[in-house]
């Protein structure tokens, strides 16, 4: 850890040793750091293009990004207030994405570039503060903040929406809102052992929050109720080489009339109803790559299931597999492919498939980049639906 933090001390701007592009501000940085002030900038960017599709010969090219500007306070060191700490994140979305403009992805379910969507505009995404309490078992954060920085969480290396993120937000959109909107909220989580907590949060719901021109919106004007979501999270490291591995299991409740807020959820039901759901997630690391447990297989698993009444996906799955430092020569570069299904159980849909292989080049320790191929069968979940193959471009590098 000493000698990371002194390479990172000496780190010129653009130096692949470095984990940021512009250094460290010629030692300011990490003597911020030292002193509570953690600033991040980081920059995604996703490129994609229709290269063939049964039903249709008009293909298509969007790009699509974001800018995440952030700050994590340490306030035991900036004001002395115990085991406290604060985070403020200001994200921009930009771009068009090709699911949308292509008449070969026209319906698509997913998204073939995950960080296209709720609004292409400025936005507060964070702004929350956390305090533990009873050594540090009892974990407390109110503020602004999104239902997936914490419940039902997941990696998104992938470039398919499908595959990337907390999937409850992506078909329960119009209550659970994912990154990088935020609402007024509170969480609570209890450590039960030292791999294992339960955790309880209430989260407001107001569509107003997902207007363009909302994107710093305080008020609660156009609430509509709470979301309520429950969880438990294992997190054990497993067999003699100390495997890591995550387990969640979680349900949620929404006191929102679904009905008034999603015109899906209408033509489902006549009358009043409450959105309501839940999933199981797993990942776990199966093997080492000789001995060095920082490579090796990793699989992946996420199921969500939700209301027929109120919600017009009805269940999804999605499992994954990757492999890190498969090469001696490039021992941080992986591998992984993945499949998710969408299910919608109206009459004339079925499922769509959505499928992704990438190849991830670890470039430096500020840029990664992830070209890749992604399938689409039956576009839209419908039965007789398009299919269609696309290639992309993702790349995540921090300033």
């Amino acid at each position: 850890m000493v000698f990371f933090a002194a390479q990172s001390h000496a780190a010129d701007a653009f130096s692949a040793d470095s984990p940021y592009m512009l250094g460290d501000w010629n030692g300011q940085r990490t003597a911020l750091k030292e002193q509570g002030y953690d600033f991040s900038l980081g920059y995604t960017g996703e490129l994609a293009n229709v290269l063939d599709s049964k039903n249709t010969s008009s293909h298509g090219t969007e790009y699509a990004g974001q800018v995440s500007l952030g700050a994590h306070l340490d306030l035991n060191k900036i004001l002395g207030w115990t085991d406290t700490e604060a985070q403020i994140t200001v994200t921009e979305r930009h771009g068009r994405n090709v699911s949308n403009t292509s008449d070969a992805l026209n319906g698509q379910l997913s998204s073939a570039q995950e960080v296209w969507g709720r609004e292409q505009t400025w936005r507060l995404t964070d702004l929350w503060i956390k305090r533990k309490f009873l050594d540090q078992k009892l974990d407390v954060k109110v503020g602004r903040f999104g239902e997936a920085e914490d419940f039902n969480s997941f990696d998104c290396d992938f470039q398919n929406l499908a595959l990337c993120g907390s999937q409850m937000g992506n078909w329960a959109g119009d209550q659970w809102y994912n990154w990088p909107v935020s609402q007024w909220a509170a969480r609570v989580k209890y450590q039960l052992q030292p791999s294992l907590f339960a955790q309880v949060g209430a989260f407001e719901v107001n569509p107003e929050n997902l207007e363009r021109g909302k994107g710093f919106n305080l008020s609660t004007n156009g609430s509509h109720g709470a979301l309520i979501p429950v969880e438990l999270v294992w997190q054990p490291k497993l067999t003699t080489e100390q495997l890591a591995g995550e387990y969640r299991v979680g349900y949620f409740y929404s006191t929102a009339d679904a009905n008034k807020l999603d015109s899906q959820a209408a033509d489902i039901a006549n009358t009043s109803a409450h959105k309501q759901g839940g999933w199981v997630s797993v990942k776990q690391q199966l093997t080492t790559h000789h001995g060095d447990v920082t490579r090796g297989l990793t699989a992946w698993a996420n199921a969500t299931f939700f209301d027929d009444a109120t919600n017009a996906v009805t269940n999804m799955q999605n499992i994954a597999v990757s492999y890190k430092g498969l090469m001696d020569a490039r021992p941080q570069d992986e591998i992984a492919v993945g499949l998710g299904r969408i299910h919608k159980s109206a009459e004339g849909y079925n499922n769509e498939y959505d499928a992704e292989l990438y190849y991830g080049i670890h470039a430096t320790n500020w840029l990664t980049v992830r070209p890749n191929i992604q399938y689409v069968r039956h576009v839209g979940a419908l039965n007789n639906g398009n299919n269609a193959w696309v290639g992309g471009i993702k790349f995540i590098t921090a300033f």
